[in-house]
């Protein structure tokens, strides 16, 4: 057995050690969903859905192909959180909902909560496979076994973990996790640019590549843009990244732990895309070999092939850095699946159910949510980029923030924030017209692209705009045809 591998074997039994600890502390539904946490642990749990495989695998796969503009991804993402922070943390916690569909009932009604919480629960599998495939090309890399088996050895593990602790597991573990992403990938960073004679030589190389890989436009403003405007709106219906900041214990908790965590959130991604230019210029060079001893061309084994060539402690400590961020969005992914479903679902169906028995539902549903996420990855592997995934699933939950925009300013204008301000029938039913047409548009989008490798109608019309764009045509109609 490598050092390497000692090393990440290693971090997993500390990650579930801390589960099995923090299970002690989870009694009922309601300390496994996450209750009265402060600023530090709502910053280690939300910073899980914002760097995770997609941040690191992702962004360096970005890096590769693109260069330092991949880093939009995290810098998007720290955006949508401080958007969160000043105008929607305040509100969303003084509702006392636990879920984002339970906010969308406050508003809509409770079949708006049902329409709301399954799409949600989509969203949140589809982020959760991009995790696993994320998870399953590292341990290809690391262990040399084909991804079916660890994607699987992976996604048994992350689902154990959040079954015995829940929230404080997640708050518990993501502490580490984060200490140990940043010092992996610095340390990483360190390395491989001394490695190629540093700052000012890995600069000249990066500049001599096919592509402007120093332009932080690079990418497009199409995708720039796009990425953007799915984060600013996605991050305020993101459950996973929410659910700590509506079981903080007061509002002021909430604003400043969303603030914190952007800032945690945003210098990520420039780190790793780095790195991704750092392998594209061994790839080019013919210095960036797999397990296997083959040249390394494609971006998404790109990260995990470059910490193979790394001194076997380093690399075991950087590749346990990866495993880290994964493992820091996987398990709230899955647990905010299973809140919603439990929350949303069961409860409202089973008043009279006990905590127990609604802990019991809970840890079901998020197991389940654990198994389709890994059976979606084996599926989808090979078909589409991990952030393009990704992103198609913020482009929905950025439209259902658009719905739901609707009922908070119509219940800004009566004054009734505080109090449950349902709207009529007709604008539940709306809400819920709108929501799936959304849904179906968005899927449609991202499907045609994958199939076609074009956007329908315009090529500048992705998948964002075209969710956003029907959330507020349907529901604009609809309040029109209302008022008529």
């Amino acid at each position: 057995m490598t050092v390497s591998l000692v090393i990440v074997v290693l971090y997993l039994l500390v990650t579930l050690l801390i589960g099995c600890f923090a299970a002690r502390r989870t009694a009922d539904a309601g300390t496994f969903h996450g209750r009265q946490m402060g600023t530090a642990a709502i910053v280690f749990a939300a910073a899980g859905e914002w760097l995770g495989g997609t941040a690191t695998t992702g962004v360096s796969e970005y890096g590769f192909t693109y260069g330092i503009s991949g880093a939009w991804y995290t810098v998007a993402n720290a955006l949508g959180v401080l958007f969160l922070a000043f105008f929607f943390a305040g509100l969303y916690r003084s509702i006392g909902s636990g879920t984002i569909p339970g906010i969308m009932a406050h508003y809509f009604g409770e079949k708006a909560r049902r329409v709301c919480c399954l799409l949600l629960v989509v969203v949140m599998i589809a982020v959760g496979l991009s995790q696993v495939i994320a998870a399953g090309k590292l341990g290809q890399s690391l262990l040399g076994l084909d991804f079916t088996t660890t994607a699987t050895i992976f996604s048994l593990i992350f689902i154990v973990f959040t079954l015995s602790g829940g929230m404080n597991a997640i708050s518990a573990a993501n502490g580490l996790h984060l200490f140990v992403m940043y010092f992996g990938v610095l340390l990483a960073l360190c390395l491989c640019v001394s490695r190629l004679g540093g700052l000012s030589s890995f600069q000249a190389l990066a500049a001599g590549l096919d592509g402007d890989y120093l332009s932080p436009t690079a990418i497009g403003g199409t995708k720039i843009s796009s990425w953007v405007i799915a984060s600013l709106l996605g991050a305020c219906t993101a459950q996973a990244g929410i659910q700590p900041v509506l079981a903080a214990k007061d509002k002021h908790t909430a604003k400043k732990a969303c603030l914190c965590t952007a800032l945690v959130v945003a210098p990520f991604g420039i780190f790793t895309a780095m790195l991704g230019i750092v392998a594209r210029i061994f790839s080019e060079q013919g210095t960036l070999l797999d397990s296997a001893g083959n040249l390394v061309t494609d971006g998404k084994q790109a990260l995990s092939a470059l910490m193979l060539n790394l001194p076997p402690l380093a690399g075991g400590l950087v590749l346990a850095s990866i495993l880290a961020a994964i493992l820091s969005t996987i398990s709230p992914i899955i647990l905010a699946a299973g809140t919603m479903l439990t929350k949303d679902l069961y409860d409202n169906g089973h008043p009279n159910a006990t905590p127990r028995q609604s802990l019991r539902v809970s840890r079901m549903f998020t197991a389940l949510s654990g198994v389709i996420a890994w059976g979606g990855a084996i599926a989808l592997v090979n078909q589409t980029t991990v952030l393009d995934l990704v992103y198609a699933a913020y482009s929905l939950r950025g439209a259902i923030f658009i719905v739901l925009l609707f009922g908070i300013f119509r219940a800004r204008r009566t004054r009734t924030e505080a109090t449950p301000c349902l709207a009529s029938p007709a604008e539940g039913q709306a809400a819920c017209i709108s929501m799936i047409l959304t849904a179906v548009v968005a899927v449609f989008w991202a499907a045609w692209e994958l199939i076609t490798g074009s956007y329908p109608i315009v090529p500048w019309l992705t998948e964002t705009y075209a969710a956003v764009l029907t959330a507020v045509l349907s529901m604009g109609l609809f309040r029109v045809l209302q008022r008529k």
